[in-house]
């Protein structure tokens, strides 16, 4: 088994993939206020920053800040991900549990890098944002709806016309 080294770094900024089991799932977007009321019962409990993020329909994206002292990622992600599955079969969706009594909706890793500096966060916010395009799921990031993209157009952070399907650079396949 791979031995994964994760970077503990308290009050740390981490980029996140973390994915569905089944890669052909639709699951996050088809149910995304569910995924939503995940986010915010953990960010009521255990406060983080989430800097930028997309919701793609099998994985998602992010960039979270934590708080001085705080390097919990972990802790964070997996209260996420069963918040996001007890609701799921709360609601009736079709999965079986394993003899853990597990459910098999996620994948049991995720990717995780530290943000070294402001040019390694930009070109991780840029990849975030072109994502959608990247996986051709749309020709211009302003036309996901799942996507911190929105927030950065109306900071004028970015223009409504960035991350269009022309576009290449900054987009390195970062955790996937």
């Amino acid at each position: 088994m791979v031995n994964y080294r994760r970077n503990w770094l308290p009050g740390g900024t981490f980029f996140f993939t973390v994915t569905l089991l089944d890669r052909r799932s639709r699951w996050l977007v088809t149910q995304v206020e569910s995924l939503r009321a995940a986010f915010r019962a953990v960010h009521a409990q255990r406060f983080f920053t989430i800097e930028a993020i997309v919701v793609l329909p099998d994985h998602l994206h992010t960039i979270w800040t934590l708080p001085p002292g705080d390097a919990d990622f972990a802790g964070r992600w997996k209260v996420i991900k069963s918040h996001f599955t007890r609701t799921l079969v709360q609601q009736g969706v079709a999965m079986r549990s394993n003899a853990k009594g597990e459910y098999p909706l996620w994948q049991r890793r995720y990717w995780e890098h530290t943000i070294q500096d402001e040019d390694d966060w930009q070109r991780h916010v840029d990849y975030i944002h072109y994502n959608p395009v990247k996986h051709g799921l749309v020709t211009h990031a302003s036309a996901w709806p799942f996507s911190s993209f929105h927030r950065f157009v109306r900071l004028g952070w970015l223009s409504a016309d960035w991350g269009g399907g022309e576009q290449a650079e900054n987009t390195d396949d970062f955790g996937e």
